[in-house]
């Protein structure tokens, strides 16, 4: 009689633990950067493009626009308001994406930096990938590019605002998973408690890296760590990307 196998998905969801205090740790990032947060590196004036999460919309984002707006750069909400996830085929949903960035790079005449928070990072990765010559860099916050369907606790969500959406093919996930043509950061957080970190890291290279914080997942949008970090990676001179080295790396 042969054994029985169960599927493991290559990556597990964070326990339940975590996924209970999110809100709690949240609200405290959120105070922190109120309250303890002083301004980050100094920007140049470049438009940067801020995408929400899942159920999230400008006033979940409102904190870090400020912020950035503040170190000098020229940010744009992504004017989709409360992001719902993608509404029929991805590349078609896109479009409407992708025109809203054409009109900031006509705007400004120069590149755009992309933020994109959780489901907001694949949107931001994928435009890059349809428009590199119109991005300057991305940068994901608690992105699971490599765990979409499985390893994270915000599927059942979509799933309720999109039923009977069949999940992501083979040939779908890997595109999701390919990294976008141009410099690209992807913060995450071991701590994380709706998605898995092992899903966020994208495999280093000339002009890719993962960084490392100590975030909850609602909470990285506006954690005091990660708002310095989004600032200097987006002050670096353009043409000039380089990793964010361990000894460099913001308190």
């Amino acid at each position: 009689m042969p054994f029985a196998t169960t599927f493991r998905p290559p990556f597990q969801a964070p326990p339940l633990s975590l996924l209970a205090v999110e809100p709690l740790r949240a609200m405290f990032d959120g105070l922190a950067a109120h309250f303890a947060c002083e301004r980050g590196a100094t920007g140049d004036g470049h438009p940067v493009i801020v995408y929400p999460g899942l159920g999230a919309g400008g006033a979940q984002t409102a904190l870090l626009r400020r912020y950035l707006r503040d170190c000098g750069f020229a940010v744009h909400d992504w004017e989709g308001g409360i992001n719902t996830g993608p509404v029929g085929r991805l590349h078609e949903w896109l479009g409407t994406l992708q025109d809203h960035l054409g009109r900031v790079h006509e705007e400004h005449g120069r590149t755009v930096s992309l933020v994109g928070w959780s489901l907001g990072g694949l949107y931001a990765r994928e435009l890059a990938k349809c428009r590199p010559a119109a991005v300057r860099q991305v940068i994901t916050l608690a992105t699971p590019f490599n765990s979409l369907g499985h390893g994270n606790h915000a599927s059942g969500l979509f799933q309720l605002l999109h039923p009977g959406t069949s999940h992501l093919g083979p040939k779908m996930q890997e595109r999701l998973r390919e990294a976008p043509p141009v410099p690209t950061t992807s913060i995450y957080s071991k701590s994380d408690g709706i998605v898995s970190w092992r899903g966020c890291v994208q495999k280093r290279t000339r002009r890719c890296e993962s960084v490392e914080v100590s975030a909850s997942h609602l909470g990285i949008v506006s954690h005091p760590q990660v708002l310095r970090i989004v600032a200097e990676r987006l002050a670096q001179p353009d043409g000039q990307w380089r990793p964010l080295r361990p000894a460099r790396r913001l308190p």
